[in-house]
């Protein structure tokens, strides 16, 4: 079974080395990966998507882009981006995960528009879909690594069965998620990373960070 995955943020925040964890999670799984980066603005505070399709045993990927209604999840940097997302997810049970910090977007930082007010509660409006949204940026700052915030979101969805070992039909071990981290991540950084990413991941599982709707 293909599992399609978006990332959404703003430029300069680490959309690219979540997709390539996600990335390295699918080769150390055997399957086949696209990503692909709609870039639009990509500057630093320019929206940013990222399409992950990670394919079943023996699946091969050609589409590199998730269509709308088929993303299994949205791992969002920021609410408004999330929200932007939507059109995305499938239509049952879909998982958002997102940080509840807000990034306002240029427009509010001119004045030329400003911040809804009611993002979160348009995001978990509806049941149909799953949230777990937390303040990822305070949990990487923790950890003295502000800049994991894409590791922290990481950590909240290695905790829910969107990913499966199709082997035992279990989800992703913590130990295979652990060294796709390492993969990806500089050495300098691994120790601090790996520390946020449990955190989240253990935190989530418990839910205690925000429970599901």
């Amino acid at each position: 079974m293909i599992s399609n995955i978006i990332i959404v943020g703003v430029g300069g925040q680490g959309a690219l080395l979540a997709s390539r964890i996600l990335g390295a999670l699918a080769l150390r799984l055997g399957r086949d990966v696209k990503v692909s980066e709609v870039h639009g603005m990509a500057q630093r505070g320019g929206s940013v998507i990222t399409h992950v399709r990670i394919g079943g045993e023996g699946d091969l990927i050609h589409a590199p882009l998730v269509a709308e209604g088929e993303a299994g999840a949205v791992i969002a940097f920021e609410p408004l981006e999330a929200l932007r997302a939507l059109p995305y997810l499938i239509p049952k049970r879909g998982l958002i995960i997102t940080n509840t910090r807000p990034i306002p977007p240029m427009s509010v930082l001119t004045g030329a528009a400003k911040y809804p007010s009611d993002v979160m509660e348009s995001l978990t409006a509806s049941p149909d879909r799953q949230v777990a949204a937390f303040d990822a940026q305070a949990l990487a700052e923790k950890h003295k690594a502000p800049r994991a915030v894409n590791i922290a979101l990481l950590g909240a969805l290695a905790a829910h069965p969107i990913l499966r070992d199709e082997t035992t039909d279990e989800p992703v071990s913590l130990t295979v998620w652990e060294s796709a981290v390492a993969d990806a991540v500089p050495p300098k950084t691994l120790e601090s990373n790996l520390a946020v990413f449990r955190d989240s991941y253990y935190s989530s599982s418990s839910n205690s960070l925000n429970p599901l709707k």
